[in-house]
């Protein structure tokens, strides 16, 4: 079994270490750990701290540092560029894509979305729940690399991304080639594209197959903009071929 983790601003520099704040109350707590059982701290940039308590408060745990472990960065690294979703479905996509293994999330302002994001306190509001159900997500997942999640994007500055990637896989039911079929590189970005409710539009399938994207299918079904990313992921044997 493995251990819990508990994401922190800044890593213990020396052997003794005090959790406190929300992480600490969620571990005295809800977790209810006790002295002698050990939990591992990150910083959600790849390294891991495991610890040992050695003394329980009311909202806080005292800590003893064992060891520390950096794991290396991904590569390839795949990146989540998903259509904004109505409600809480979009926040369902990222989660379940975090727990698959992806290592950043792009919001794509694509024409068909019903939700819209607009400048202003709003679209930051909804940007923050994206960016907090990806921390909470990692942390369910035991993952010591917390994914980005980036500004939200046009369908312009997404194609100016496309170019950039080592490899764009844009989902879409009127693809010949399979999704099975594609062999990922071995460095750079992979940028795996997912449209809204409505679907793709014709003109943003061209912007971004001009831009250098593949268009591929998953297979005969027609999946929700909110699980596509997971089930893509999977296909792909992302967490499989990092371990």
């Amino acid at each position: 079994m493995t251990l819990p983790v508990f994401l922190v601003p800044a890593l213990p520099p020396g052997e003794e270490f005090v959790l406190d704040g929300p992480e600490g109350r969620h571990a005295a707590t809800v977790k209810r750990l006790r002295v002698g059982e050990e939990l591992v701290l990150s910083d959600g940039s790849g390294t891991l701290v495991r610890c040992a308590v050695v003394a329980v408060e009311r909202d806080a745990l005292a800590l003893k540092v064992l060891d520390r472990t950096v794991e290396p960065e991904p590569s390839p690294r795949v990146v989540l560029a998903q259509a904004l979703v109505k409600g809480d479905r979009g926040e369902l996509a990222v989660e379940l894509a975090t727990e698959a293994g992806v290592d950043g999330v792009v919001p794509w302002r694509a024409a068909r979305c019903v939700a819209k994001w607009e400048d202003g306190p709003r679209g930051a509001k909804a940007l923050g729940r994206w960016r907090s159900t990806v921390r909470e997500a990692a942390k369910q997942a035991r993952r010591s690399r917390v994914p980005f999640v980036d500004e939200p994007v046009t369908t312009a500055q997404l194609s100016q991304r496309v170019s950039s990637s080592a490899l764009t896989l844009v989902l879409h039911e009127s693809a010949t080639d399979r999704l099975s079929d594609v062999d990922l590189p071995e460095s750079g970005d992979v940028l795996l594209v997912v449209g809204p409710e409505g679907g793709i539009t014709p003109d943003e399938l061209e912007a971004l197959r001009s831009s250098g994207a593949r268009i591929v299918r998953l297979g005969p079904t027609v999946l929700r903009a909110s699980t596509a990313a997971a089930v893509a992921l999977g296909a792909l044997g992302v967490l499989t071929s990092r371990w």
